[in-house]
This record gives C-alpha cells, sequence and structure tokens, in this order.
C-alpha cells in the first residue's frame, strides 16, 4: 500500500493542506517508517512541525538554526515572515506533496505549518562519507592524487576547484522510481557541444527504473548500441583527468553514490592515456604509450600466433626455436591448441579468485597460482613451458592497459580459438573483420577510432606519440566543440 501511494504522488500534482494535521497525517501514512521524525513545536500562535529521517541531517543545525528562532517568535507571523525567519543558507518553499516528499527523502528537514498552504525545506543534510583518498583504478608516481568519492557534492566541489570558470555548468536531473538517485551533466559552456548537452539531458530523462545505485547504471542507457564488446562511454575516478576531458569538450556525468565519473563521447585512444603522461616529459609519455601498444599487440595475438604457427605454420619458425619446442612438448597429452586454451583458462581462474577475495588472501592465491601451479604442471607434463611462458607474458601484457582489460581478455580468447582452427589465414580476416567493425562503429556522431579513422593529423599530437604542449594549440577536432583554440602559442613581448 505504501508503495502504490507514492507512485500516486508521483503522478499527481497534491498541493499541501492549510490543515497541520491533514498533511502531517498523510505523510505519516504515506512514508509509514520508524526512521521518519515528527517534532511538535510552536511557531507564534501556530501550530507547527518539524519533518526529517534520522541520521541524513544535521541535528545540531536543526536545534540552532530552526528550533531555537522558532522558541524566540510571538504573535501572528505569515509565511514570508517564517520563512525569512530562518538563517539556513539552503531553503526553499514548498507547494505540493510530491515535492515535499522527494526533499524530505533527499535529506531535507520540513517545516509544516498550520493555516499556511505551504511548508519550508531546508538543506541540513548530514552525510557519513568517505575519505577523498588516491583511487585504487588510476595510482600515479607524478600528479594528483585526488579521487573522487561517492557523494555527489563532493565530487561537484573538487570539480569547482580545479575549474574556477563561471561557465562550468552543473544541470540535475532526478533518475530512479524508487532511489531518485541525483544525476549531475557537467561540462563548460561554451566549448561543449549544446546539441550533445540536449541530447544527453532528454536521454537522462527518459530512463525508467527502478533504482540507479552506480554510474554504470546510467552508462547503460545512454550507449547508442545496444550490444557492444567495446565500451561506449567513458569514465574516470580522478578530478584532473575529468577537468582534462570536459576541456576538450566532453560532458561529464556523476551519478550520487558513485565514485565513477563518465565522458561522452567517448574514443579509445583515451584508454592508452595516462594521467601521468601529462606531469612527464613527452619524449617519456611517448615511450610509454608505444610501451602500451606493444604489450597490448602482445596480449591479443601472442598465444594465437604460437598456436597457428605450431600447428599449421612451422615453416615459420626458426629452426633452432622449433627444436625447443619439440623437446618442450614431448609427453603433453593435449593438442597445442587445447593445451594453450586450458592454461588460458587457469589464468583467468586466478586471476578472478584474485580479485573476488580479500586483499592479503588475493596475493597469497595469485603467488601460488602463478609459480606453484604453473611449475606442478610443468614438472607433471601437463603443459609445456614455452605454453606457460606464453600465458604469463599475455597476461602480464594485458595489465599495461587496464580499463580494456576484460574487453582484451575475451578477444585474446576468440582470437585463440579461431587461430587453433583456422590458422593464420583465419586470424587475419578475424582481425580485418574487427577493424572493419570499429570503422563503423560511432557513438554520438563520434568515431570511436578517431583520429585515426577518419584520419584527423592535427589529433595526432596525443595519441600513441605525445606531443609537447605548444604543439597542441587547439582541441581535439575529433570531437564536436564549439571552441577550437585553448593555447596562445606567442606570448605578448616575444619574438
Amino acid at each position: 500500500m505504501p508503495n502504490k501511494k507514492i507512485h500516486d504522488i508521483n503522478t499527481k500534482r497534491m498541493k499541501i493542506e492549510k490543515t497541520l494535521d491533514k498533511n502531517v497525517n498523510f505523510l505519516k501514512s504515506t512514508l509509514n517508517s520508524e526512521d521518519v521524525t515528527f517534532l511538535d513545536l510552536k511557531i507564534g500562535n501556530k501550530n507547527a512541525v518539524i519533518v526529517f529521517i534520522n541520521d541524513l541531517v544535521d541535528k545540531n543545525s536543526v536545534g540552532e538554526l530552526i528550533l531555537r528562532p522558532a522558541s524566540q517568535t510571538k504573535g501572528e507571523l505569515d509565511k514570508t515572515q517564517i520563512f525569512e525567519l530562518f538563517l539556513s543558507p539552503e531553503k526553499t518553499k514548498v507547494t505540493e506533496m510530491k515535492d515535499l516528499i522527494n526533499d524530505l527523502l533527499l535529506g531535507n528537514t520540513i517545516l509544516i505549518t498550520d493555516q499556511i498552504d505551504c511548508a519550508f525545506s531546508f538543506g541540513l543534510k548530514f552525510f557519513e562519507k568517505r575519505a577523498i583518498t588516491e583511487p585504487p583504478t588510476s595510482t600515479v608516481i607524478k600528479g594528483p592524487r585526488e579521487g573522487f568519492v561517492e557523494s555527489l557534492p563532493v565530487n561537484i566541489s573538487l570539480m569547482r576547484r580545479r575549474l574556477k570558470s563561471p561557465d562550468l555548468r552543473f544541470e540535475n536531473v532526478t533518475v530512479g522510481k524508487y532511489s531518485r538517485t541525483p544525476v549531475t551533466l557537467c561540462y563548460i559552456d561554451g566549448i561543449a557541444d549544446k546539441e550533445l548537452v540536449n541530447q544527453l539531458k532528454a536521454k537522462l530523462s527518459k530512463i525508467d527504473i527502478d533504482a540507479v545505485l552506480d554510474s554504470s547504471y546510467i552508462s547503460k542507457f545512454i550507449g547508442e548500441h545496444k550490444i557492444s564488446l567495446f565500451k561506449q562511454i567513458g569514465n574516470t575516478e580522478k578530478p584532473d583527468i575529468l577537468a582534462g576531458k570536459i576541456l576538450e569538450g566532453r560532458v561529464a556525468i556523476f551519478v550520487d553514490g558513485s565514485p565513477i565519473a563518465l565522458t561522452v563521447p567517448y574514443l579509445l585512444i583515451e584508454d592508452f592515456q595516462s594521467a601521468s603522461d601529462y606531469y612527464n616529459s613527452s619524449y617519456s609519455a611517448t615511450f610509454a604509450r608505444q610501451i602500451r601498444l606493444f604489450s597490448i599487440f602482445l596480449a591479443l595475438f601472442l598465444p594465437a600466433l604460437f598456436v597457428s604457427a605450431e600447428l599449421f605454420h612451422l615453416q615459420l619458425i626458426p629452426l633452432s626455436f622449433l627444436l625447443t619446442i619439440v623437446n618442450s612438448i614431448k609427453g603433453i597429452p593435449l593438442s597445442p591448441s587445447y593445451e594453450m586454451f586450458f592454461t588460458l583458462m587457469i589464468f583467468e581462474i586466478l586471476n578472478e579468485a584474485s580479485v573476488r577475495m580479500p586483499k592479503y588472501v588475493g596475493m597469497v592465491v595469485s603467488i601460488v597460482g602463478g609459480l606453484v601451479l604453473g611449475e606442478t604442471a610443468v614438472t607433471a607434463g601437463i603443459i609445456s613451458a614455452p605454453t606457460l611462458m606464453i600465458i604469463a607474458l599475455s597476461g602480464i601484457c594485458l595489465y599495461t592497459v587496464p580499463e580494456l582489460e576484460q574487453t582484451f581478455s575475451i578477444l585474446r580468447i576468440l582470437f585463440l580459438i579461431i587461430a587453433g582452427s583456422f590458422g593464420l589465414y583465419g586470424l587475419i580476416i578475424s582481425v580485418a573483420l574487427l577493424l572493419t567493425y570499429l570503422i563503423t562503429f560511432e557513438n554520438y556522431k563520434t568515431p570511436i577510432l578517431a583520429p585515426f579513422s577518419p584520419l584527423i593529423k592535427e589529433d595526432l599530437k596525443d595519441t600513441f606519440y605525445k606531443g609537447f604542449l605548444l604543439e597542441q594549440e587547439n582541441r581535439p577536432l575529433s570531437l564536436k566543440n564549439v571552441n577550437k583554440r585553448r593555447i596562445k602559442k606567442k606570448i605578448d613581448g616575444d619574438k
């Protein structure tokens, strides 16, 4: 029954009555929860009630900013005088029961007064929140170490600290029938494309779901492709990274309760770029990006190439290396493709177990699985040493780009199966099909492979090659933005 009443409130515009008892009784019957507190008081000659949810408000502020001023009033007061009586920095008048309940559930304190056809909402929220720390997914050696937390106001303040501009905009939307989760769009007016902003607002307003518990819920709704192996929406836990992204013309999305901010549009090259690249020299950043690219190539194709060469293309293997392989696989009961697949599955199982277990136990699982289990399997003749080495190297290389680890893990298995069935030619065809798919893949009118496809030479200065800062005079042309220029190369007075 309470759920039905709340649903009715969300669909009908029910006005607040002038009779105090009617309003209070309606709230009690609708909310029907022991953590909702009702405090009776007098404001002048009028009876009044304060309503709030325990543990969502700062009770000291309620006492100082509401109860104390109310106790000092005398005579007859109208609603304007009552509104001006309280010095809360965040206060509004509420005329509809729907808005009253929504404010209450968000943590506001509500004052209802007899003979007045509106209520007063005070933003005296108090939530326990996690301290600002370095996010575990984005550790850096040099650069800011602050990370977003699960509190939306804290995350907004972190962005305000970095971008002290009147053009920085925050627009709020509430999503979730029962969670009523605040979702905030963040962008820079004059840089971000207004069409993109309006498109995102329209999509967010159409989301019909019981609850939004994390930003990943939102990403599923705003992506333009229902089924896709690759990411469609970017994400980050670091304010400095997000500031850089919205300065390029992207739009960020914050979800209350999630430390991960979403960014739109998303380019595949973003995940090869690290925050530390922008705090180091261009040479070291370029070298690091080349290492990541080479590592991903090894992670994706090394197991597949080894199996295809071993099964179909022995002539491609140097003789000395071939003799080593032949000696190592003597007595192995599995075929090369099954052996590689079996070893890869064991690696994935160990990886999943180490992630799910407590941190100290996960380290033990990694050590025991990687050293003891692997050495025992080779000694027992179940797998060969080259296979174990290739899987280990492939697994290590995969984590040079951790944001794409899950996607590339699936692709690695698919390439291995194709190479084991059709050899090198099958692998080449599958890679060609994958590239064709990526070339045609767009999200919010932005190709995911930009600036490589279509080729935008100006944007190549911040891809696998990290150009000097003064070379990057314009914002990325791969992204649709209003203001293209971001750096004035020549300082006044320079020759």
